[in-house]
């Protein structure tokens, strides 16, 4: 049976194994694959595993031996899933290998805008605490996290970790989702999303992106923001109105933002957003610690596993 990865680099650059996979198969894995490349290098495979390859109808459809797509992210929608089920081609996904990775950067984001450490490592080295007439120097007003109220839009597993940490640090939690979310820890409120937006400090967006919810993030939902909450987003670049947020940033109607995906990965040079002194931007690596990426690795085994036996888990279509 042929297996091929459409795009394995970020997954594995090298610090991990393939051998899980690799004993289930005749493996090739491609370090990235352009959309011109993929039917070529997929021909003969019967599995195939991409991250963020896009595999549509057509691509599909020119492929007649693919009989499983792993997709080794959560979010699936690189994939024609109707396209596939017509096809009988099984579709699986990658849950729940990350939260702790996730929820852990979600606060690195959030720290560094109220106590932005590498702005005074910054200033220690340009000799601005040398030159203090005091025992300290700062010229920034910095709040305690257990004064402000985190609001949580999404509560899967990356927003109950997010919730857990945030109750570690005093933080009152409220929490908008489209489903209910069930017994909540102490301290956790269920409201709605127009109550979170009046009484959030920060907000996190933790919801996948459906057909519905994009662009969600929008002058509207800006404005009813507090003038002095912040917003971070470590789900998906398309969820915020990128032309909307740059507006209020730059009419600081809101005090910041922290963003570690964007709409376009990666993005063009010179986008607006990274130019901006209250706006932190990382490199969609909310993810990727080495033992998220391990988790990824066993969970995309163990499902191909599922598969061969004839019990696929984790089908998305």
């Amino acid at each position: 049976m042929k297996i091929v990865v459409t795009d394995g680099f970020t997954l594995n650059p090298g610090d991990l194994s393939w051998e899980s996979i690799a004993a289930l198969g005749e493996l090739t894995v491609f370090e990235r694959s352009d959309r011109d490349q993929v039917v070529e290098r997929c021909r003969d495979a019967q599995l195939v595993l991409t991250n963020k390859v896009v595999l549509d109808r057509e691509t599909l459809q020119s492929l007649p031996n693919l009989r499983y797509i792993g997709v080794l992210a959560t979010g699936y929608n690189v994939v024609d899933l109707e396209a596939a089920s017509e096809l009988g081609i099984v579709v699986t996904n990658i849950p729940a290998y990350g939260p702790a990775s996730v929820a852990q950067f979600v606060f690195s984001l959030l720290l560094n805008m109220v106590q932005p450490v590498h702005y005074y490592r910054h200033q220690v080295k340009q000799g601005r605490w040398s030159q203090s007439p005091d025992f300290c120097f700062y010229d920034h007003s910095m709040p305690e996290l257990a004064q402000l109220t985190l609001g949580i839009i999404g509560f899967g597993a990356i927003g109950r970790k997010v919730a857990q940490i945030a109750r570690g640090f005093d933080m009152p939690v409220v929490v908008a989702s489209r489903s209910d979310p069930g017994d909540l820890p102490k301290g956790v409120e269920f409201v709605d999303m127009d109550q979170l937006l009046v009484h959030s400090d920060v907000i996190s967006l933790h919801c996948p992106l459906t057909e519905t919810n994009g662009g969600m993030v929008d002058g509207q939902f800006l404005k009813a923001m507090k003038s002095t909450a912040y917003l971070i987003n470590t789900a998906r670049g398309p969820l915020i109105d990128e032309f909307a947020l740059e507006k209020a940033l730059k009419e600081n109607r809101i005090a910041g933002a922290a963003l570690d995906v964007l709409s376009q990965e990666p993005p063009a040079s010179g986008h607006p957003l990274m130019a901006l002194e209250n706006c932190t931007v990382t490199p969609h690596i909310a993810w990727s610690t080495q033992a998220a990426r391990q988790r990824l690795m066993g969970i995309a085994a163990r499902n191909i596993e599922a598969f061969i036996a004839t019990r696929p888990i984790n089908v998305v279509n």
